[in-house]
């Protein structure tokens, strides 16, 4: 394909554009030529275009209108009549009025028990990097916040004088920081996106005295924005809709971690073997259950040795002892139960039901291999599809499936709550929904990959030679039950910083209420191993039929300036 260096220049929905004088994709002119009239779309021609190919049945002649005036705000010499080839283009390139996912903003019902809702959740919240050596900080949490995170993790550990508190990942060569200046930030930060709630799991190896200490610094801290339930285990949870702008604390209380380690977690760690970090944390939970236990044997009543820090806590953490049938024991009383990654594998073969009534009432939290020492991240959707609201991922990573994470909760207005399909809810029916099983094809995805730009503007993020024009293919991939799973791509255009591929792709969606559709942008290299350049996930159900923009992020999650991709949508019922 030519690539003209001659450029027209203007200002288009506050950017700079370069337009070059190649050919736009086939099927994008053919649609122009439809709704346009000697070469040019009037308001009358875009109201048309917007019912029948971009699916807003609900679009007026007004909505038209305020389109055609925002192009003709920025640009003097568009035509007052409408649109030609190049303008529309630039209108269907433009995210912030043609972007992928509907402006629905915050819409699910916020008014049901937190155990009806996934929650964005994080792992190690305060480590900037891998799992054994880096930093503790307040950044990653600031971050994390400010990104709509809704469960924050902190690990409790007394500092070298043993008369204070840090925030640590024990066992391991990470330098802590002072729990207070993590209080502070969360606090700080907590509603930044949004005023829903925010609650922080302890992951405690504290002694009585420390606890008390935690108590007073978290009471003094947070004061109004704190969540109390009196000490009291709850029958059901409130909802995010009554406890907007409150924060909850989430731990074990104080007499259980005197006998942490439960004969289902000794027959784990015989069977994959420990980690050294497991195995330090499993001597000093010992230490401290010797020490505290003599307290206990005196007097049995915790209410009286423990009262202000068991007052914190308002959601209930524990594994009882024993298999996994015992865990998933439900009582009158809710609570969270946390699994790792590896015994949610186990446990779904056998359990998988019975994990699903669980989490209807119960919050089931899922967590990384203690072996992921690179802050890797495990398949989110097992945990998704079994029910599990906090399947917690390590944020300092990067790669597919922390993407995923993104993804899914860009759902709901990107609040960190998104409601739970009606067949992972308590129905009146008592049948239990299997994804190893899952319905027949309820919808049918079609992806058309029109062209890419931008590359050539961000160069000095993406990392391409700026005088070597990359050869780009994209993967279109879906993320979700394992009979949704699927994954294809386009041929890969050389030599051009503005590729057109123009090539559709067709995608049977049997839950689409849980799937994620993934864009990747990648260099093609005679190496083998591709290069990166830009990736995106969203929430199938969310999606907007029709012609869109759809902006690209970084490995980290961070929007491109100028990096889109022109994507076409259409989703029909089987």
């Amino acid at each position: 394909m030519a690539y003209k260096e001659r450029f027209k220049v203007c200002f288009c929905f506050n950017r700079f554009y370069r337009f070059r004088e190649t050919e736009p994709p086939e099927s994008i002119r053919i649609l122009f030529q439809q709704y346009s009239e000697n070469d040019i779309m009037t308001i009358d021609h875009l109201h048309r275009f917007l019912i029948e190919v971009q699916g807003e049945q609900n679009a007026s002649k007004d909505s038209a209108q305020a389109i055609f005036n925002s192009s003709h705000k920025h640009l003097k010499f568009l035509p007052r009549k409408g649109f030609n080839l190049d303008i529309f283009i630039r209108y269907l390139l433009s995210d912030d009025q043609n972007g992928p996912l509907r402006p629905l903003g915050v819409h699910h019902d916020m008014s049901a028990p937190l155990a009806h809702y996934f929650l964005y959740t994080s792992h190690n919240t305060y480590l900037t990097g891998n799992q054994i050596s880096s930093n503790s900080s307040i950044a990653p949490i600031i971050d994390a916040l400010k990104r709509g995170v809704k469960v924050i993790e902190l690990d409790l550990w007394p500092n070298s004088k043993k008369d204070d508190v840090e925030v640590r990942h024990g066992g391991t060569l990470t330098r802590p920081v002072e729990l207070i200046k993590c209080l502070r930030a969360i606090k700080d930060n907590a509603f930044s996106a949004n005023e829903y709630p925010v609650v922080i799991t302890f992951e405690d190896h504290l002694n009585q005295t420390l606890q008390a200490k935690v108590a007073k610094m978290v009471t003094i801290m947070f004061g109004e924005l704190l969540y109390r339930n009196d000490a009291k285990k709850l029958e059901v949870f409130p909802s995010p809709e009554s406890l907007k702008r409150k924060i909850l604390i989430s731990t074990k209380p104080p007499k259980e971690y005197l006998d942490e380690e439960s004969s289902m977690e000794r027959e784990d760690s015989q069977r994959q073997g420990s980690s050294d970090e497991e195995q330090t944390q499993n001597t000093y939970k010992k230490k401290l259950g010797a020490t505290n236990k003599v307290l206990l044997d005196e007097d049995e009543d915790e209410d009286q040795i423990f009262p202000e820090y068991k007052s914190l806590i308002s959601i209930h953490a524990g594994k009882p002892k024993g298999g996994i049938d015992d865990c998933l024991i439900d009582t009158n009383t809710v609570r969270r139960l946390s699994l790792s990654e590896q015994e949610l594998e186990n446990a779904v073969k056998t359990h998988g039901a019975t994990i699903i009534r669980f989490t209807q009432r119960n919050l089931l939290r899922v967590y990384p291999k203690g072996m992921r020492l690179d802050s890797s991240n495990y398949d989110p959707m097992l945990g998704w599809t079994h029910g599990a609201q906090m399947v917690a991922l390590n944020m300092q990573g990067h790669a597919k499936f922390l993407w995923i994470m993104q993804g899914m909760f860009r759902a709901n207005g990107g609040c960190g709550y998104v409601k739970k399909p009606d067949f992972l809810l308590p129905a009146g029916n008592h049948m239990v929904f299997n994804p190893s099983a899952p319905p027949p094809v309820k919808k049918f995805l079609r992806v058309t990959v029109y062209m890419g730009e931008g590359w050539a503007r961000d160069f000095r993020h993406t990392h391409f030679d700026r005088f070597s024009p990359p050869d780009f293919f994209v993967k279109v991939a879906i993320a979700g039950v394992p009979a949704d799973e699927a994954r294809k791509q386009t041929k890969a255009i050389e030599d051009d910083w503005l590729p057109v591929w123009d090539e559709s792709f067709e995608f049977s969606l049997r839950v689409p209420e849980l799937a994620v559709l993934r864009l990747e942008a990648l260099e093609y290299d005679t190496t083998g191993v591709p290069d990166f350049g830009g990736q995106t996930c969203l929430p199938i159900s969310e999606l907007r039929n029709g012609i869109r923009a759809v902006p690209l992020n970084d490995k980290k999650g961070n929007q491109y300036k100028y990096v889109r991709l022109l994507v076409r949508f259409e989703m029909r019922s089987a």
